[in-house]
């Protein structure tokens, strides 16, 4: 992986924390059964990797992340959830160390969009999949989110986070070409479909706003746009002035389309 965009200060692994199977991996739920061994891929402060191991128990679940840190509290929240079979390693996921074949299903949740090697990490993943296992992904569009009411500062938002992301080596509009990165990773058998999360009550509101006040000052985003000459403080200003106007309408909505993959190995 090269520079991730978000960086993991304190609002963006609280933002991750709050994700589950139900909000972030639906497409993946009906496959999952007991005694399967997973792998978690960037697998980030651990909540979808202990949600998808009480859903496979007793199965071992595996979860992978490059930074140490977020390990670190992925199995805090191990210790705190009482689970001693689910284990979390720091590892790079262009070069997987385990053996081929060794899991069941093989998951990454809006990892592929930060990777400058999407297809790489898709033949990985697929190589430690046993053959009828599934490799499971899904990856934000950002290109495709939409919100109202509109707000230049948002639009700024948007137009900054694209570039900053590709500077930084990735795909912000990852969620289309998952289906076209599977095919030319050789997988078959792929199932292509699509998920949103939509923003659209006072408390969803407060969540998703307020947390993007905070991530436009004090996150990887703030420190890559800056330090690719892409925003001053007064861009980051107008950013955050955007997400106060949004937060505080109570017509403010906003939607995060998701592209999602299923592919048989």
């Amino acid at each position: 992986m090269h520079t991730y965009l978000h960086g993991h200060a304190a609002p963006v692994v609280a933002a991750h924390a709050a994700r589950t199977v139900d909000n972030s991996a639906a497409y993946l739920a009906a496959h999952l059964r007991p005694g399967m061994r997973v792998l978690d891929v960037g697998c980030g402060p651990g909540s979808i990797t202990l949600d998808l191991a009480r859903r496979v128990a007793p199965g071992e679940v595996v979860g992978i992340d490059a930074s140490a840190s977020v390990i670190a509290s992925a199995r805090a929240a191990a210790e705190a959830a009482g689970d001693s079979r689910t284990r979390f390693e720091t590892a790079d996921a262009t070069r997987l160390s385990f053996d081929a074949d060794a899991f069941d299903v093989v998951h990454a949740h809006q990892v592929l969009q930060h990777v400058p090697d999407p297809v790489g990490v898709l033949r990985e993943m697929a190589r430690v999949t046993r053959p009828g296992g599934l490799v499971a992904a899904r990856d934000a569009d950002y290109e495709a989110m939409t919100w109202a009411p509109a707000h230049p500062g948002l639009d700024r938002w948007l137009e900054l986070y694209r570039a900053a992301a590709r500077g930084a080596g990735g795909e912000p509009d990852a969620g289309r070409h998952l289906l076209g990165w599977a095919h030319a990773a050789g997988l078959t058998g792929v199932t292509a479909t699509a998920s949103v999360w939509c923003f659209a009550d006072d408390t969803a509101r407060q969540w998703w706003g307020g947390q993007w006040q905070r991530r436009a000052v004090e996150s990887g985003f703030h420190d890559q746009v800056v330090a690719q000459g892409l925003a001053d403080a007064g861009d980051i200003a107008h950013v955050v002035d955007g997400w106060r106007e949004w937060t505080a309408s109570r017509d403010g909505w906003f939607v995060i389309v998701h592209g999602e993959i299923l592919a048989s190995v």
